[in-house]
């Protein structure tokens, strides 16, 4: 994925992006820009305020009008108040449908992209993307506009008002505020680039974390905590400098800040010290433009946090727009078509695949499965026996020849119509967290109690969920680590049974089976199979026998390919592997 942050066009583009998701907002950010408004002008009348009460009610002794005017900024202050809360409640609920905005956007974005993504990324750093990244996006979406637009209006307020009142001292405020403001900026780039690295390195603690809690049973299997503390470790050391390095740059950011500030003060001071001994400046203007300077330290301190905000929200939302600007490897073709009654006709013509461009793990495979027959694959690990069969729902694209189905390139076919055509139960089981019920109802999501409970009965595992604390309703636990290896087989098997495709994929679909289940389920894939079209990988070859045919897949592609009769009699690949299974199982 792109890392080339620093693109001119592509940063323009991507606040371009930013700003588009104010659109459904906006009824929210102008209630909240309204009330930003109101406190920057109570802000601003406050040092005017106390100017016409210091040389105009007090000297004048026009006491009632002075006590009408502090009670008029009371009440001022009181409202001040009110559009507090309103930025601060609505401000933060905008923001917070933002942040569901994005993180809808994201995760229908991680819906569509394909194998190859995930192939390539991890899921902790996927993790970072929906959670902690869209957080900083979030503290940037609200208080970014509303810190802006104060320090915007109160400070050109501000600078009419007192080049109006002073032009010389208001001449000193106008150079150093640039200063201050130009020291923000030359550190925005250091700071931008010390936030993305500290992102990376939390991704990549994300990452590991991930790895190694769904590893735990193995690590202590073989007895390997002290080396996974040492990888984290490994990791959160460079988490630490990274964060360092930011909270480096964020230090001279601060410390510079406060320095400018203070001595803006000390120029207010000495410049108008220096016009009361020249020219008679009064009193009350040195108070006044001290007040202003006042005034304007909170829109400046407002600015600088603006900064960091926007770098930190930038950066994050730098990471997420790289997820949102991939393009899935898999989409349907223009014009493609519906796909509704399917004979299940599957033939490749002179395939091949790699994965990444790399060495071909297919090459000119040429192979076809007749309507309603079953072809068993076979061979060593590594033949492409997998990669073949995953062509076939198109989670991967052939880079030369075709796949077709019923006499159509399934690149011509709708994707989602293609792979509900088709049905997999593979060997590395997944189950997601929820109940038996949930699980196998994933095969039809709209299915009833009865065809769930159907479909458990041909996958032969109805009387142990009956068996289980709560039947249906038990809870698998993550990835189905409370069920056994083969209860989470069997679980996997209903589910493909309650889909009921025309076409099967069975990974090593019964090696996790002990020999009587898979004797029980090898009797109802045969129920299953009949009329469909059916691939069965094995390494156990007297669980294909009975196929249609066998196809014998090595490095080279297609070694052999006939009955389990006919290859027998050739004495080639195949009697040579079904002789040494033979002989190890006696």
């Amino acid at each position: 994925m792109s890392r080339n942050q620093d693109n001119p066009p592509r940063r323009a583009g991507r606040l371009r992006a930013f700003i588009r998701f104010y659109k459904p907002h906006r009824r929210l950010f102008a209630v909240d820009m309204a009330c930003a408004l109101v406190i920057a002008l109570v802000d601003l009348a406050f040092p005017m305020v106390t100017r016409h009460a210091l040389n105009t009610y007090l000297p004048g002794r026009l006491y009632s009008a002075f006590f009408l005017i502090v009670g008029a900024m009371g009440l001022g202050y009181v409202l001040r108040t009110v559009m507090n809360y309103v930025v601060t409640y609505f401000g933060h609920i905008m923001g917070v449908r933002m942040e569901a905005d994005m993180r809808r956007d994201i995760f229908a974005q991680l819906q569509r992209l394909s194998f190859a993504f995930y192939d390539k990324n991890r899921t902790g750093w996927l993790m970072s993307r929906v959670t902690t990244d869209l957080f900083d996006i979030t503290e940037l979406a609200h208080h970014g506009p509303e810190d802006l637009f104060i320090s915007t209006v109160t400070l050109v307020g501000a600078f009419m008002y007192l080049f109006a009142l002073q032009w010389q001292l208001a001449l000193t405020v106008f150079v150093m505020v640039p200063l201050i403001i130009a020291f923000s900026m030359t550190q925005r780039r250091r700071m931008l680039g010390a936030s993305a690295a500290v992102k990376e390195r939390m991704a990549g603690i994300n990452a590991d974390l991930e790895s190694s809690i769904s590893g735990a049973r193995t690590a202590k299997a073989f007895a390997n905590e002290g080396y996974e503390m040492r990888k984290f470790e490994a990791g959160n050391s460079r988490f630490r400098g990274a964060k360092g390095s930011f909270y480096s740059a964020m230090a001279v950011f601060h410390s510079g800040m406060e320095l400018l500030l203070s001595l803006l003060g000390l120029a207010v001071l000495l410049v108008g010290g220096l016009l009361m001994m020249n020219s008679g400046m009064g009193v009350t203007e040195l108070v006044t433009f001290n007040l202003f300077v006042g005034a304007i330290t909170s829109p400046v301190r407002k600015l600088t946090n603006f900064m960091e905000m926007f770098v930190v929200g930038m950066a994050g939302f730098h990471r997420f727009m790289d997820v949102m600007d991939e393009e899935p490897d898999i989409v349907d073709t223009p014009g493609a078509r519906a796909l509704d009654a399917v004979r299940g006709d599957i033939r490749f013509e002179h395939v091949r695949f790699a994965y990444g461009g790399g060495e071909a793990v297919l090459a000119d495979i040429n192979l076809h499965i007749a309507p309603g027959r079953t072809l068993a694959l076979v061979g060593p690990s590594g033949g492409g026996k997998t990669t073949l069969c995953q062509l076939i729902p198109r989670f991967y694209d052939v880079q030369a020849g075709a796949v077709l189905l019923d006499g159509a390139d399934i690149r011509t076919l709708r994707v989602a119509d293609l792979r509900a055509q088709v049905g997999i139960v593979q060997q590395d089981v997944f189950l997601f967290a929820g109940s038996v019920l949930e699980n196998i109802r994933y095969g039809k999501v709209d299915a009833t109690p009865g065809e769930v409970m159907e479909a458990a009965r041909k996958a032969e595992i109805h009387e142990d969920i009956l068996a289980m604390p709560e039947g249906y309703d038990t809870a698998v636990g993550e990835r189905g680590v409370l069920l056994s290896g083969g209860q989470k087989q069997r679980v996997a098997i209903a589910r493909v049974f309650l889909k009921n495709p025309p076409i099967l994929i069975l990974d090593e679909a019964t090696s996790a089976l002990d020999t009587a289940t898979e004797a029980r389920i090898q009797r109802a894939f045969a129920r299953l199979a009949q009329g469909r079209t059916t691939l069965m990988i094995a390494h156990r070859l007297s669980t294909i026998r009975d196929a249609d045919e066998i196809a014998v897949v090595d490095e080279h592609g297609i070694a052999e390919l006939g009955t389990h009769r006919a290859l027998l009699a050739q004495d080639g690949v195949y009697a040579k592997l079904y002789a040494a299974q033979f002989d190890r199982e006696a």
